[in-house]
């Protein structure tokens, strides 16, 4: 590494960059993180109040790089997931629709060693918890700031920052976010569209315990989910239509809570809101390729999809997995771990995966968004049908989890 600043600059020290950034540390890559925020205002309340739903394999990754004592106390299991679908605001209220789905994490438990479907963290845990591992591994941050260009060399990357400094490595990876000018750079193109929808979160507390129960309500204006986190609180994600969104957004707390109310139901007892509501415009966003000669595409940069079903974020992590092993193994060999030829690699490992269940989030937007009588049936009837297919039901949650095709050695929870 004499020659250059770092071996990988990483763009972005989001949540997906700065696992990215661990693993590689772990494997004997030397990796840098360029991003705009500085850690400390990433950790305020008010910069990302959003929670999110973590699959097993993920959680794996982050105990493999030694992260779970700073995250286990913050992290909810998931232990059942209840689909519910109807017409009328109040979720899993009585006299709702017969259509549902159940999953329950002890049909599978003994094929993941117990493990739950998912856990429920709040992302300001989960950055903190990050920060330390960043800080803990001695991995050089700059921020704040920001790539302004990168140029191309034969053996190695050129990377321009914000305040004049020129860096150079044999890898730069963009995870800088749907923006991202790493994608720019590598004149890679991103394909998606905008939603006429608008995403609400905000946390409560719950009068009653939620048992380790997600809820995900289908109503005509969007999906309304009620996700378990600790303390007997939850994490509202609330989608509504874009006008009815902005809406919330200027609403006084006592009309915000009268519409939060409806919403919710009584299943729960009593509901509080603690802390800020956000609200987010709701997209799709797929890049053409994962990479480029000496470039590779991570997290949002590469893809950014809708939270109906909370993969997000598991696609960043399971991202990072795949293109920390093909790093490190290409290392090891000797390759030059920048050329295309072995980014390629890291490529079609994800591009199935990332573009099927881009497709798949989509298609699920536009039949659970709407009150189409006929679709209401249609995809009632799938529900149910899958409720009482087991091995289909068991499908579905080794595929939430994160466990189906050829996991990356960190989603095994196998050191690198």
């Amino acid at each position: 590494m004499a020659r250059f600043d770092a071996d990988v600059i990483i763009a972005g020290a989001g949540m997906a960059g700065a696992t990215l950034a661990l693993a590689l540390k772990s494997g004997g890559i030397e990796p840098l993180l360029v991003d705009p925020a500085p850690f400390d205002t990433q950790l305020e309340p008010t910069f990302d109040g959003r929670s999110s739903a973590i699959a097993f394999s993920c959680f794996r990754q982050w105990r493999t790089l030694g992260l779970a004592p700073m995250l286990e106390p913050y992290a909810q299991r998931m232990d059942e997931i209840l689909v519910t679908d109807g017409r009328s605001p109040g979720a899993a209220s009585p006299g709702q629709s017969p259509f549902f789905l159940h999953f329950d994490s002890g049909e599978i438990a003994d094929r993941v060693a117990g493990e739950p479907l998912g856990y429920m963290l709040e992302n300001r845990r989960t950055r903190a918890a990050l920060a330390q591992g960043i800080a803990d591994a001695g991995i050089q941050v700059l921020a704040p700031e920001r790539v302004m260009s990168v140029e191309v060399k034969p053996a190695f990357a050129e990377v321009t920052l914000s305040s004049g400094r020129v860096l150079t490595a044999p890898l730069v990876v963009g995870a800088e976010g749907r923006g991202s000018t790493v994608r720019k750079a590598a004149g890679i193109e991103a394909v998606g569209w905008d939603y006429p929808q608008t995403g609400v979160v905000c946390t409560v507390k719950l009068e009653h315990g939620h048992g380790g129960v997600a809820h995900e309500y289908f109503l005509p204006g969007g999906p309304f989910a009620i996700l378990p986190l600790t303390e007997d609180r939850a994490s509202l994600v609330w989608t509504e239509k874009r006008i009815r969104g902005e809406a919330l957004k200027s609403a006084s707390p006592e009309a915000f809570n009268a519409h939060l109310a409806r919403r919710f139901g009584e299943f729960l007892g009593r509901i509080e809101v603690v802390g800020p509501v956000f609200t987010y415009p709701l997209s799709l966003s797929v890049a053409e390729r994962l990479c480029a000669p000496r470039i590779a595409l991570l997290g949002d940069a590469a893809h950014g999809v809708h939270p109906i079903a909370g993969q997000g974020l598991n696609l960043g992590l399971k991202g990072a997995a795949a293109l920390a092993e093909v790093i490190v193994d290409a290392s090891r060999l000797g390759e030059d771990f920048g050329s295309e030829t072995v980014l390629e690699r890291y490529a079609g490992w994800r591009r199935f995966d990332t573009n099927t269940l881009a497709a798949g989030m989509d298609a699920f937007v536009w039949l659970f968004s709407n009150d189409n009588p006929l679709i209401r049936l249609v995809r009632g009837v799938g529900m149910a049908a899958i409720n009482r297919i087991g091995p289909a039901r068991r499908f579905f949650m080794h595929e939430a989890g994160g466990a189906v095709g050829e996991l990356p050695r960190l989603l095994r929870g196998q050191a690198l």
